[in-house]
C-alpha cells in the first residue's frame, strides 16, 4: 500500500500505525483484509482508523489487492443486429419504451438493486449498473470486465437466447446468474423453485373451488415461465383438469390486460386465472373489472413474485413470493466468494416459494 496519492495532510498508514501501537505493514494488511491477523489487533486497528479518520485510497489498494471493489450490475438482452441496436435507444416515434425504460419499469429489477446493493456496501463494495440489450452493449461488458473495471458480473438476463453468459465463461471472467441459464454453462446461478410455486397457486385455486381456470404466462422462451406452466398444468392435471387455457404475455401490465382480453373472449365463464408476475395478474383484473366480473368472487386471481404490484393492486393479490431481495443478495455472495477462491466449481442455491394470500384468490 502507498501514500503517494493521497491528498496533502489526509491521515496516511503511518499515523493509524502509530494510534495502534503496530506496524505500518500490520496496518496493510488489516485495511486489505489478509486472514491471519490476530483478531484483537484487527479490533485496535479499526479503532485506529476510526479515531484518525483514515480512509483507505481506492488507488492505491487497487494496485496492490488488483481489487477494484466494484461489481458490473448487468441487466442483458439477447438483441443482435441494426434492429436490435435499434431498439436499444428510446422510440422517437412512439412505438414503445427503451429496454432501459422496461427495465425500470417492471419493480423486479429494483428488487434486484435493493438485494445486491445492502449486501456488498457493508463489504465497501459497490454495483456499477450496466445494460447490454444489443451485441454492441455486451462486447462492452466484456471489454469492461477484461479492462479490470469490476471485479466480477452479477448478471440477470431477460431472454432464453442471450449469448452474455456464455461469452464471459469463455472469457474466463467472474460472473453469476439470476435464474438458471437456458443452455448448459459452467456459471454459478441463483434461481427459485419455479414448479413448486406454481403448484402452489393451482392448489389454492383448487381449494377455493375454481376448475374454469387459465394461465397467463410470460414469453414461453424463459425457462422460468416455462417451469410455471409446467407445474401448474402437472397439478390442474393431478386433480383432474387436463385442460389450462393459456394467453403469452410479456411480463407487463399492458400484455396482462390484452391476455385477459383474449381469453375472456375464449372462455367467458373461467373462474380463475394465474398469472406469471404480479405485473400482468394487475392488468388481468383491471380487465376483469371493465368486463363487470368481480375479483374474487367471479374469477379469482393469483400472480407470482410478491412485488409491490401485488399490494398496490385492487383488490390486493394473492400471490406466489418470490424472496428476490435475499437471492440478489445470495448472487453477490457468490460472486465474491468466486472472487475470493478463484477456479473454484460452479454451483446453485435453488430458493424456496411460499404463497401470500390477500383478497383476489
Amino acid at each position: 500500500m502507498t501514500d503517494d496519492l493521497r491528498p496533502a495532510g489526509a491521515p496516511t498508514l503511518e499515523d493509524v500505525a502509530r494510534a495502534a501501537g503496530v506496524s505500518r505493514a500490520t496496518v496493510s494488511r488489516v485495511i486489505n483484509g489478509v486472514r491471519n491477523v490476530d483478531p484483537v489487533i484487527q479490533e485496535t486497528v479499526r479503532r485506529a482508523v476510526a479515531a484518525t479518520g483514515y480512509a483507505p485510497n481506492r488507488a492505491a489498494r487497487s494496485l496492490v489487492t488488483r481489487r477494484t471493489d466494484a461489481i458490473a450490475l448487468v441487466v442483458s438482452g439477447a438483441g443482435g443486429g441494426p434492429d436490435a441496436e435499434a431498439a436499444g435507444e428510446a422510440s422517437a416515434d412512439g412505438e414503445g419504451p427503451s429496454f432501459t425504460g422496461q427495465v425500470f419499469a417492471d419493480p423486479f429489477f429494483g428488487r434486484v438493486v435493493t438485494g445486491v446493493v445492502d449486501y456488498l456496501r457493508p463489504r465497501g463494495m459497490h454495483p456499477v449498473l450496466m445494460f447490454a440489450e444489443t451485441s454492441r452493449a455486451r462486447e462492452d461488458v466484456v471489454a469492461f470486465l477484461r479492462q479490470g473495471s469490476a471485479d466480477g458480473a452479477l448478471v440477470v438476463s431477460t431472454h432464453a437466447e442471450d449469448p452474455l453468459p456464455d461469452m464471459l465463461t469463455d472469457a474466463g471472467l467472474p460472473a453469476v446468474l439470476y435464474a438458471r441459464p437456458a443452455r448448459a454453462a459452467r456459471i454459478s446461478y441463483v434461481d427459485l423453485a419455479h414448479r413448486d410455486g406454481a403448484r402452489l397457486a393451482a392448489e389454492h385455486l383448487l381449494a377455493r373451488g375454481r376448475h374454469r381456470v387459465a394461465t397467463i404466462t410470460g414469453p414461453l422462451d424463459v425457462p422460468a415461465v416455462q417451469e410455471r406452466l409446467a407445474g401448474f398444468r402437472d397439478t390442474m392435471e393431478r386433480h383432474g383438469h387436463p385442460y389450462v387455457a393459456i394467453a403469452e404475455g410479456r411480463f407487463t401490465q399492458e400484455s396482462g390486460e390484452s391476455a385477459m382480453e383474449r381469453l375472456l373472449a375464449e372462455h367467458p365463464d373461467l373462474d380463475g386465472v394465474f398469472a406469471a408476475n404480479d405485473l400482468m395478474a394487475t392488468g388481468a383484473c383491471h380487465v376483469l373489472r371493465e368486463h363487470g366480473r368481480r375479483v374474487p368472487e367471479d374469477v379469482a386471481v393469483i400472480g407470482f413474485d410478491d412485488s409491490s404490484a401485488a399490494s398496490s393492486c385492487r383488490p390486493p393479490l394473492t400471490t406466489v413470493r418470490q424472496p428476490v431481495e435475499a437471492m440478489a443478495a445470495e448472487m453477490a455472495r457468490l460472486l465474491i466468494e468466486r472472487l475470493t477462491k478463484p477456479g473454484g466449481a460452479a454451483t446453485s442455491v435453488v430458493f424456496e416459494p411460499s404463497l401470500v394470500v390477500r383478497d383476489s384468490a
